[in-house]
């Protein structure tokens, strides 16, 4: 596993412009992002065209391609790419609903046991417009929602991203598990 303080030199030198950081960085940051999304896609559908190291690849790619980032630290970092991973499955879950044109809708539900089950989850599509929707109401809630879910982030690690207490990520993963099956029930 890396170590914190050097991811976080790495990305401050790569931001400066360092562009050798980058390839040093690499390393370090690919097998987590590989572990994180290899987390996610175990709890795909069977049937899921999209592999883990796809996946990883896909936001990987975004993360490079990213402009003017100017990097706080490792945690900075692995909150960004929880937000690409979600963005990926999105659109990989978009375009096969593209294609399929009038194929049945499945039943949309969130539900925390979702996540360590092997149990059909939520349609990610209604899923992520419940999370901006959300998001457009309480912002941390909708990040920590993405943290946990889509990053596969512990309590800890997703209070040190957005700066608050363990406590307070607990109480906003209560609530907004709880807005968001209100809100996916709604759909069907």
């Amino acid at each position: 596993m890396d170590q914190p303080q050097d991811v976080t030199q790495l990305l401050r030198a790569w931001s400066a412009g360092d562009s050798h950081a980058l390839g040093r960085l690499t390393p370090l940051v690919y097998e987590e992002l590989h572990r994180r999304a290899h987390w996610y896609m175990s709890r795909e559908r069977s049937g899921q065209t999209l592999q883990t190291t796809a996946l990883v690849n896909e936001a990987y790619v975004r993360l490079v391609d990213l402009r003017d980032v100017s990097w706080r630290d490792r945690a900075h970092f692995f909150a960004l790419a929880s937000r690409l991973i979600r963005h990926v499955l999105v659109d990989a879950a978009r375009s096969r609903q593209s294609l399929k044109r009038g194929g049945d809708t499945p039943e949309t539900t969130f539900d925390e046991t979702l996540m360590v089950s092997d149990a059909p989850r939520a349609d990610l599509i209604a899923l992520d417009d419940a999370l901006n929707a959300l998001s457009a109401i309480d912002q941390r809630k909708g990040q920590v929602v993405e943290l946990r879910f889509f990053g596969g982030l512990t309590v800890e690690e997703t209070a040190d991203v957005l700066r608050v207490s363990s406590e307070t990520v607990k109480r906003d993963w209560k609530l907004a598990r709880a807005w968001l099956r209100r809100e996916l029930k709604s759909q069907r």
